[in-house]
Parts: structure tokens; sequence; C-alpha cells
């Protein structure tokens, strides 16, 4: 591959705002899932790409990826069948370079609308760096002047590292979707 084609494919990836993790081998089925499941969400041109990092994906999608969440769980409780090659939906707000500076700047722009009174944790996702977990935490958490909570937070940072991008979000804690989970948590509400 070229400088060129490099370049221009990870400005591609670098637009995206939706990670989901597939079992390992079965990235390339997870991907023409996720496309076809957006499509049907209303996205007619959604931009998925196997990163290259064993069972994960990137996409871009028009649609609101929160709302993408909410739909998958619509989809789990209909039509189960549609998905079988996607484990873990992961809303994305922000992309930035793998670096603590640009990670901090965008924890602190996003962490500004957790409330003065709430709770918030930093979770860290990290694949293909060289950044411990330590560094990342003190720089992103720095900025953040609210009160610390590891078990049961209002609120969590997601720190998404992929490589030499990094995906920020500042989420409810139940605004990442496993579907494993999820079908169970509709199976045992059902009996």
């Amino acid at each position: 591959m070229n400088l060129y084609n490099h370049l221009s494919r990870l400005s591609a990836v670098r637009k995206f705002n939706l990670i989901v993790t597939a079992p390992r081998g079965r990235e390339n089925l997870a991907a023409i899932e996720l496309e076809d499941l957006l499509i049907f969400f209303g996205d007619d041109s959604p931009e998925v790409s196997v990163t290259g990092i064993s069972g994960l994906l990137t996409a871009r999608t028009k649609l609101d990826p929160f709302d993408v969440i909410e739909k998958v769980k619509g989809v789990l409780r209909e039509e189960p069948w549609r998905i079988g090659n996607l484990m873990r939906f992961i809303p994305i707000e922000e992309v930035v370079e793998s670096n603590l500076e640009k990670i901090s700047e965008a924890v602190e722009k996003l962490s500004a609308r957790i409330p003065e009174n709430a709770s918030f944790r930093i979770t860290i996702e990290k694949r293909h760096t060289s950044l411990s977990s330590s560094e990342i935490i003190e720089a992103a958490a720095k900025n953040v002047n609210r009160r610390v909570d590891l078990k049961n937070p209002d609120w969590v940072i997601l720190i998404e590292i992929v490589g030499a991008l990094t995906g920020v979000s500042v989420i409810k804690p139940d605004q990442i979707l496993s579907a494993a989970k999820f079908r169970d948590k509709i199976k045992y509400s059902n009996e």
C-alpha cells in the first residue's frame, strides 16, 4: 500500500462513530451484517471497516450512534436472528490522535455535561498502543472535577484506543450494548 492510500484509509477510518466487536476470524461476515443492519435502520451509505485488529470493526453512520444502540435492542427483542456475528456496540462521540494531550482535550470537552453531583469512572480499552493505562487515566481525569465511583458510576468516560486513533465518549453505563447479555436479559424476563 502506498503512502497516499494509507493516508486516505486513515482519513476514512478517522471518521468512525461506532465500534463493534465480533468473534475472531468472523470480522468480514460481521462487517456485512453491520452494514446491512445500518441500512435497515435508515443509513443508505454506512462506512464499515475491518480494522485489522482481531474481532474489531469501526463504522461511520449518519445515524446517531446512541439511537443505533436503541434500535439494535429492538432487533434483539423482535428479530434476534438478524444479529449473529455482532457482539458489542460502543458509541463514539469524538475521535482523536492517540496521544495524551488530544485524549485529555476530548475528555475535558465531553465531560462538561456530567452534572456536578454525579459520579464517574474512566474505562479504557487499549489496542496496539504503548500508552499505559495509568498515564491515560491521569491525563484524562485531571480536568474532571467530579466524584469518582469505580463500582457504580453515574457516568463512564470511555476511552477506546485503536492504534493511532482513540475514540472518546461520555456515556451512561447502559449505553454500551452487549448482544449476549441483552439476549439473556430478555430470556430471563420472559420466564
